[in-house]
């Protein structure tokens, strides 16, 4: 009897440049604000950050805005894991794009959750790993060098999914079609994202000075409740998340971790053009 083909995780150019990319990343706005409690995010910030930061003596001025990010960034996933509401006990939940775990942790310490992260990078699933051997919690949290578009997984395993700005590297009716199958009926799915304007986006500078900085391809918001419908999932809740994003960014615009898409970022969500959203939609 011949073997199962085993397929390849990275299937195209584009997702190898991608896991390049990341593989490569070791930026101080992920790491340094990492260090902080050594919750590691790959994501922004939600909420006013404390101005008397901007005020604090020259020697440790940097040290305490890097603290505020993180603090924001982790207030960030906290409003992802809330949507999540009532959870069975000890429930079985997908970080789509699971970056260094910081997420997957806070869910596991929440929920009392097993999680399953997937990445293409396979830098950041070790790293993640390493973090959940340090954390005592690796029979419960384990990160794989998967493509969310195709997991392996088994269908209907999980309770939830989630995905944290990374829908953005992905073709959306084949991400939800994958997690149609995974979660089975009656679960959730969670994310967060930025999104162009339909009307304005596609011809905004500075959503496409956004992509080119991170190689991705952002999706029209149509794009987002197209696909879910197409797949199975209705939307319950969807939060127009930008006018809380917006501090975050501009103090990091002025923090010691700025990387120059800051700009972009501030003018496309001040344009219009581009959103940052919430959405939870069940699997029905």
């Amino acid at each position: 009897m011949a073997s199962p083909t085993v397929k390849p995780v990275l299937r195209t150019d584009y997702q190898r440049s991608v896991a390049d990319y990341w593989n490569k990343e070791k930026d101080p706005v992920n790491i340094k604000l990492g260090e902080v409690d050594g919750l590691y995010h790959h994501h922004y910030g939600l909420g006013q950050y404390d101005p008397a930061v901007l005020q604090a003596p020259a020697e440790v001025r940097d040290q305490v805005m890097i603290a505020e990010m993180h603090r924001l960034e982790t207030a960030q996933a906290e409003v992802l894991l809330d949507a999540f509401g009532d959870l069975p006990p000890h429930p079985h939940l997908m970080d789509g794009g699971s970056g260094r775990g910081g997420t997957s942790f806070m869910a596991n310490a929440r929920f009392g959750a097993r999680i399953d992260g997937v990445s293409i990078s396979e830098e950041q699933v070790a790293f993640a790993n390493g973090q959940a051997q340090e954390r005592g919690v690796a029979d419960e949290v384990r990160f794989h060098f998967k493509n969310m578009l195709d997991t392996g997984f088994e269908t209907g395993s999980f309770n939830g999914i989630w995905t944290n700005e990374t829908t953005m590297y992905v073709d959306l009716q084949q991400l939800y079609g994958e997690f149609a199958r995974l979660i089975a009926p009656g679960g959730r799915y969670v994310c967060i994202t930025g999104c162009s304007n339909d009307l304005t986006g596609l011809r905004s500078r500075a959503v496409s000075q956004i992509d080119q900085h991170y190689i991705c391809n952002i999706h029209p918001r149509s794009e987002y409740f197209r696909a879910l419908a197409d797949n199975g999932f209705v939307p319950i809740s969807v939060v127009d998340l930008t006018p809380d994003t917006i501090p975050y960014w501009e103090l990091r615009a002025q923090s010691s971790v700025a990387t120059g898409v800051e700009d972009p970022f501030l003018t496309a969500y001040k344009e219009g053009s581009f959103h940052y959203l919430l959405i939870v939609a069940d699997r029905i």
